[in-house]
């Protein structure tokens, strides 16, 4: 049986752009595992684990994540990294997509994985998603939000 940083450890290499293995990703989990963007709010559970995947992979297929310190503590692994890729898919928003820019992110995150008999019971996701959209040139709107207050 494998020790939960190794599972925390594959569940990385399967999301790499180059991998992308989505099922075997959503494997890792338990059947009622979730995978929770939590700058954004988002809840992703059963298939779409390996949707969000794709869906982020489209945006930045050569997407990766650069390890820097991995802890396993008992039932839960903390792992901090640098999600990284180039912009060459349609981003996504509430109003319409941000065409590709071509941009490089390099992105400063915190993962929590949490583990229940061996499998991903959730997974925690804390990636600045203020960097990012800046380096996609996607700056907040200041001007608007203070006339809207």
């Amino acid at each position: 049986m494998r020790t939960n940083e190794e599972v925390v450890r594959e569940a990385y290499r399967l999301a790499e752009g180059k991998v992308l293995d989505g099922d075997g990703f959503r494997a890792l989990f338990t059947q009622d595992g979730t995978f929770n963007d939590m700058p954004n709010s988002l809840t992703f559970r059963g298939d779409q684990i390996p949707q969000a995947l794709a869906g982020f992979a489209g945006v930045f297929p050569d997407v990766h994540r650069e390890l820097l310190e991995v802890n396993a503590l008992g039932d839960v692994v903390a792992v901090e990294l640098r999600i990284q890729g180039t912009h060459l898919g349609g981003f996504p928003t509430p109003i319409g997509e941000i065409p590709p820019t071509g941009n490089r992110i390099d992105v400063p995150t915190a993962d929590l994985w949490y583990f229940r008999e061996g499998k991903i019971e959730s997974f925690n996701c804390y990636n600045a998603a203020n960097v990012l959209l800046a380096q996609i040139g996607a700056t907040p709107d200041f001007k608007s939000a203070i006339e809207a207050a």
